[in-house]
């Protein structure tokens, strides 16, 4: 099984055209040179149908190889312009829901979460209407001229903002990917092969955030500098609240957002405001938001003492686990796919709560030699990148994994490594090196390394 890491023939530049006379050429001239320009175009295409090999000439559809216009299917008329854009009917993009690790595809009245697709999915930013979605009461459609934000606890001046105050207020917009704590949780204890990559990492998406810098409305506050905690509550029926340590990040990435993806926020994602952490585990972006208190110690909410703790091997427990850690996974050839033998684009995505991400590899021997991938930019800060390279399958059997180092030099660790420290009962956290099996038949599996 070779790597391929060069640029594929029908990528390369053309020559610059060299200056020269003016055109003095005649209608015969003209038509003799066309002549001969479509004799050398039908000889190129023979020379790289040749020196590619049949792995590229097999990667190429069809239709790429129309000879003539007579192939190209004629045109039609359209729909007439519309309020809102549809996709097309050939595409079909939707999330799945799930009511516990594993449990998919269920009546989303009794569902916890869905799942974006992400096979289905290019280049980094997640569709609005994608987002992954998870509640604890079900999405409140609130009234924006309603609703309110308390800012209180130790600080100076109390203050109660609207949304159009904080549409007053100077703004930021920022990518960051968000990601659920309990992403790839259905592979802590084994590896269900009828997994796609929606299945099992669908729990994290990327979008474009705009709002209002946290730091500046501390300071519209008058925060006390003694304050180290911060207690955000949302506003949907459950009352989900958490504390939130006032790091130097925290100061610095944090926003209360009010539009994503060039649009207010829609209700399942926290309409009218939202808080918006990067980098942290998704559950501290507080939906809903309504009130910001703060103090010198952890509030220790039902959300941090009962539901988001994980459990370790020593039978004790770990409170705030926040940060998202280094993953990463491909997402074609992913699970349930199948593949043809020779040249493959392996493709996915990476991120890290802790900052940039550095480099991306990928293996196809299951772990045993690794190939540095290359990162589509931009590259940004605690942001999805999309990751590529080529690879010519042999037919045989093997396995595909990719590993990702973020800029503070963590390594997405191996399946073997991260149940060392977090052991088989954990539900949190799951940052393990994704593999997936390719059979003889280019069928491809979840499996556990």
């Amino acid at each position: 099984m070779a790597i391929d890491d060069t640029p594929a023939p029908h990528t390369r530049p053309h020559a610059p055209r060299r200056a020269g006379p003016p055109d003095t050429t005649t209608q015969d001239e003209d038509a003799q040179t066309c002549a001969l320009m479509a004799d050398s175009a039908r000889l190129s295409r023979r020379k790289f149908l040749n020196a590619a090999g049949a792995g590229v000439a097999a990667a190429l559809a069809a239709p790429a190889l129309a000879e003539t216009l007579a192939d190209v299917p004629p045109r039609v008329p359209g729909d007439p312009i519309s309020l809102n854009s549809k996709r097309s009917t050939h595409v079909a993009l939707a999330r799945i829901t799930e009511s516990s690790p594993g449990k998919l595809n269920v009546d989303p009245v009794l569902a916890i979460n869905s799942k974006t697709p992400l096979d289905k999915l290019e280049g980094t930013v997640t569709p609005s209407d994608l987002h992954y979605e998870r509640s604890h009461s079900g999405s409140p459609d609130l009234d924006p001229a309603r609703h309110r934000l308390l800012i209180h606890g130790m600080v100076r001046n109390p203050v109660v903002l609207a949304l159009p105050d904080l549409k007053a207020m100077p703004s930021l917009s920022r990518l960051h990917f968000m990601e659920c704590s309990g992403n790839g949780w259905a592979n802590w204890k084994k590896a269900d092969p009828t997994l796609t990559v929606q299945e099992t990492h669908g729990l994290v998406s990327m979008h474009e955030w705009a709002g209002v810098p946290l730091s500046y409305l501390m300071e519209v506050a008058g925060v006390d500098r003694d304050a180290t905690w911060m207690l955000a509550e949302g506003g949907d029926a459950a009352g989900v609240a958490r504390s939130i340590p006032l790091t130097p990040d925290v100061l610095s990435d944090v926003l209360v957002a009010y539009a994503q993806n060039g649009e207010p926020l829609r209700p399942a994602h926290g309409f009218p405001m939202r808080l918006l952490v990067p980098g942290m585990e998704g559950n501290l972006s507080i939906k809903w938001l309504r009130r910001l208190k703060f103090g010198k110690q952890p509030f220790m909410t039902r959300w941090e003492t009962d539901r988001y703790t994980q459990l370790l091997p020593s039978g004790k427990s770990r409170q705030f686990q926040l940060y998202q850690e280094v993953n990463s996974v491909i997402t074609s050839p992913s699970g349930t796919m199948r593949i043809e033998r020779g040249r493959q684009r392996i493709t996915g995505l990476a991120w890290s709560g802790r900052g940039k991400i550095a480099k991306v590899e990928f293996s196809t021997d299951g772990g045993h030699s690794w190939h540095v991938a290359r990162i589509n930019p931009p590259v940004l800060h605690k942001a999805q990148v999309r990751f590529e390279a080529a690879w010519t399958w042999d037919g045989k059997p093997t396995r595909i994994v990719s590993r990702a180092t973020d800029e503070k030099g963590n390594v997405q660790p191996d399946r073997k490594t991260l149940l060392a420290t977090m052991g088989e009962n954990a539900l949190f956290h799951y940052n393990a090196q994704q593999t997936w099996a390719i059979d003889a038949q280019g069928g491809v599996t979840n499996v556990l390394a």
